[in-house]
């Protein structure tokens, strides 16, 4: 794939180990813990049987009650919509069942190796994604103020997009040890990662992403930093990130999170609704051919949790939408913070002060989606004057921002995302039905793309999604302003709870906005695991003493602590 983002390993040997994002506040590994024959670890047998409240059902929820289930515990799974949460997979009234949209997650780094061992779990298959100038992707137009420029590498583009792939190279090597920490993190160095974490977080807690560039010598030019907003690496634009910390990016761009992008065949909800299924083979108390559906009545998880309270014996007690109330020594709370402070009734012992806070101040950005289908992949068709490629992959600066093809074979009808947006450029589309999204998008493709008629190609109605908009999400992914450092890390460390009052014990944070990687689906693995360990350690339980999980090497490799005087 053609990136802006530096290699590395490019004058390295070629063997060097695949990265990972288990880095670098918490570097821990793993995908190596899934994998060890030893397990997760076991509750006494005392335990087992035992119910456990997880509130979610997105990837994060699935994998934790997956994982508590074949510990012998039984979790108690509430969804308030579907099984999946943002990985979203829809199809089209009226089409072939193979068209679908992800509506949600769509595309995923190799680098995220412990949600791999999950989808390789399930049987699942995956392709590359086709984003700008990725190698599986036939051509990409950039349009900017009205200029159009086709290419099939960043070579094919005018010098001044090569001028800002270097000074992006350039800022992220002298303002951030790129080479360096990249290396560490494929080395599974954990004391040079943290010695060159520790630095970073305490130099650029309080700077946003765009002031990191304008710090740079590399860009100093304004024209430089409008361009890379607008073209960005890897997936497109990353202007409306430029508020954000720059910690957050550097995170992403360290661990690969944003390049060689893959996409789940057939769609990516099918991950957790997969898993909800599966019958384990290796299971503790539980009959051969348990799943989590076995244990839920109907197959069905439990509805929306409405109330969340402590009662006598540090116990967590769960009121759901049918009225139905439970209480459970432990639970595993998955959906959007935001819930807590609005759609489910909370009391304010359910967690510390500090975590409260935390919660209050999350940051989301806004995403809008619109997809539809059509007879085929029409965008193959060549020009007949220039002999390129009629339609490509377009990034541009008007409304539709980034536009992605996608297809299952030349013959097959197929799919266009016609627009993928965040932030303001979601904003711009929320009053906007589908239908009405469609038109201004077709528009906006048709002074880009004058000879072609996409409309006629068309052969079902769009969908369309506002996450900002749905009700159990109200945002599409979080993201730490400057200053937001001491925030994320009180969320992270939560299931480490041997240091919390008694009366503060029990319930346990998980999903991607917990994750120090929010809005990838690694986080949300990484983050259940975690609550799986703190479930597991609460019912005085432990791992084996050759697999060691992530609570029992946290003082090693705990997140760097800022001061908070």
């Amino acid at each position: 794939m053609t990136s802006t983002v530096p290699n590395a390993v490019e004058h390295a040997d070629e063997q060097q180990p695949p990265i990972t994002m288990f880095g670098p506040d918490f570097p821990y590994a793993y995908d190596d813990f899934l994998a060890h024959p030893a397990g997760l670890g076991q509750v006494p047998a005392t335990e087992h049987g035992a119910e456990v409240a997880v509130v979610g059902g997105g990837l994060s929820g699935i994998v934790a009650a997956y994982e508590l289930m074949k510990m012998g515990l039984k979790p108690v799974v509430y969804e308030a919509d579907r099984i999946g949460g943002r990985l979203r997979t829809v199809g089209f009234d009226g089409c072939d069942e193979s068209l679908t949209a992800e509506m949600g997650a769509m595309r995923f780094p190799p680098s995220s190796t412990a949600l791999q061992h999950y989808i390789d779990l399930v049987g699942l298959r995956t392709t590359p994604f086709p984003n700008p100038l990725a190698e599986a992707t036939p051509s990409t137009v950039v349009d900017l103020k009205g200029e159009s420029h086709y290419a099939e590498t960043l070579d094919d583009l005018p010098q001044v997009y090569r001028d800002v792939a270097d000074a992006w190279a350039k800022c992220l090597e002298e303002g951030a040890d790129f080479s360096d920490m990249n290396r560490a993190l494929r080395e599974r160095d954990v004391p040079r990662i943290r010695e060159i974490w520790s630095k970073l977080v305490e130099k650029f807690d309080n700077q946003t992403f765009y002031g990191f560039l304008c710090d740079s010598d590399a860009f100093k030019s304004f024209r430089h930093r409008e361009i890379f907003g607008q073209v960005g690496f890897g997936t497109g634009g990353w202007d409306t990130d430029f508020p954000n910390s720059i910690l957050e990016i550097l995170r992403v761009v360290y661990t690969e999170a944003d390049d060689h992008h893959r996409g789940i065949v057939g769609g990516s909800q099918q991950l957790p609704t997969r898993l909800w299924e599966r019958e384990p083979e290796k299971i503790v108390h539980w009959p051969q051919g348990t799943s989590l559906a076995s244990l839920h009545a109907g197959g069905e998880p439990r509805p929306a949790v409405t109330r969340l309270n402590r009662t006598a014996g540090n116990r967590i007690t769960v009121t759901d939408a049918d009225g139905d109330i439970r209480t459970y020594r432990a639970a595993i709370f998955t959906a959007q913070s935001w819930m807590l402070l609005s759609k489910i009734a909370c009391d304010d012992s359910l967690f510390p002060i500090d975590h409260w806070t935390a919660i209050e101040r999350t940051h989301y950005m806004e995403s809008s989606k619109l997809f539809i289908p059509v007879d085929r992949p029409f965008w193959l068709d060549k020009d007949e004057e220039t002999g390129r490629d009629v339609m490509s992959m377009t990034l541009t600066d008007r409304m539709t921002r980034g536009t992605y093809l996608l297809d299952d074979g030349p013959d097959k009808p197929a799919v266009i995302c016609l627009s993928y947006t965040w932030c303001d450029d979601s904003l711009k589309w929320l009053p906007l039905s589908a239908n009405e999204r469609m038109e201004v998008m077709l528009k906006s493709l048709g002074e880009i793309y004058p000879k072609v008629d996409i409309r006629k190609h068309v052969i079902g109605n769009p969908v369309t999604v506002s996450w900002e908009n749905e009700p159990y999400f109200m945002g599409a992914f979080k993201a730490n302003l400057p200053g937001h450092y001491r925030y994320q890390r009180r969320l992270f460390t939560h299931f480490m709870q041997e240091k919390l009052p008694e009366d503060k014990r029990g319930i346990f944070l998980a999903g991607d906005d917990i994750s120090w990687t929010a809005g990838w689906a690694e986080g949300a693995v990484q983050t259940a695991l975690n609550a799986v360990w703190g479930v597991m350690h609460h019912f005085g339980g432990e791992t084996d003493a050759t697999n060691p999980g992530p609570g029992d090497v946290y003082d090693e490799i705990a997140p760097v602590e800022l001061p908070e005087d």
